[in-house]
């Protein structure tokens, strides 16, 4: 401490001697209506210093208050997009109740109209492959669900069931191939069977050319076989072509059932 202030000591006497003087011109300034030499001097050199540190004190003065209005920006606009976010999440969830709820009610108006005992279950499942097109259904042997039970959605016929577990079910679609429902013409009475084409399409197969069957009719469960109630929707003619050749006729049927957006069913227990 003592080799410093040996070394710094000219520097230390400049200082407090430059100290006093301010001091000692700052408490006669207020008394004085005019200004001496020393006072004249030490304004001159003071002036620019005063200046440079007045404005590199507005200058950091300004920089702290735009950083801290864009932090302020920036923490609102987060607040506001995660606002945004959670309206939307909000949003959807309410829309896909509504339209949950939709079909749940034109699922239990079915129920209401067919006078055969059913379980209503969701789908949780598909397998697509060239062979087979079928879903799986979250009800199983616990619930009541045996093979053979004919499947229905609101739109009209779905499938059966084909294999059973005890907490799921696996349902053969109409439009399988290996799917066929005793059907008939609401309109002509005209029967067949419905079997599954694949790509969402269904044949009346078994129609002789003279029955009249146009485009447009639409097929319904007959009854025969006792699989599935007379009389369930089953889709619409959309195509007849009489061959010059043989004793039946090709129709094609599309499902009232999209099958690619099955969510809710009900298993007839019969």
């Amino acid at each position: 401490m003592i080799d410093f202030l040996r070394k710094n000591s000219l520097r230390i006497i400049a200082g407090c001697v430059l100290l006093a003087a301010l001091l000692f011109y700052s408490l006669n300034l207020r008394h004085k209506e005019s200004t001496n030499s020393f006072e004249r001097v030490v304004l001159g050199v003071m002036a620019p210093i005063a200046g440079v540190v007045a404005n590199v004190d507005d200058f950091v003065t300004g920089i702290w208050d735009n950083y801290i209005v864009l932090v302020g920006v920036h923490k609102e606009n987060t607040r506001l997009r995660e606002a945004v976010k959670t309206l939307n999440t909000r949003l959807i969830r309410e829309r896909e109740t509504l339209l949950e709820n939709e079909r749940l009610k034109k699922l239990m108006q079915l129920k209401e109209a067919i006078s055969t005992p059913s379980i209503a279950a969701s789908v949780i499942g598909e397998d697509v492959t060239p062979w087979f097109r079928t879903v799986i259904i979250d009800r199983g042997a616990v619930d009541g669900i045996r093979e053979g039970m004919p499947v229905v959605a609101s739109a009209g016929v779905v499938g059966r069931v084909v294999r059973q577990t005890a907490s799921s079910s696996r349902l053969l679609l109409i439009t399988d191939h290996a799917s066929s429902v005793a059907a008939t013409i609401e309109r002509s009475r005209a029967r067949g069977v419905i079997k599954g084409k694949g790509g969402g399409l269904c044949s009346f197969e078994f129609s002789e050319r003279g029955e009249d069957v146009k485009v447009g009719d639409i097929v319904v469960t007959s009854g025969i076989g006792g699989v599935f109630p007379k009389g369930i929707p089953l889709g619409e003619v959309t195509m007849v072509k009489k061959g010059e050749f043989g004793i039946f006729q090709t129709v094609q049927v599309r499902p009232f059932v999209s099958m690619s957006r099955l969510e809710e069913v009900l298993v007839l227990v019969r």
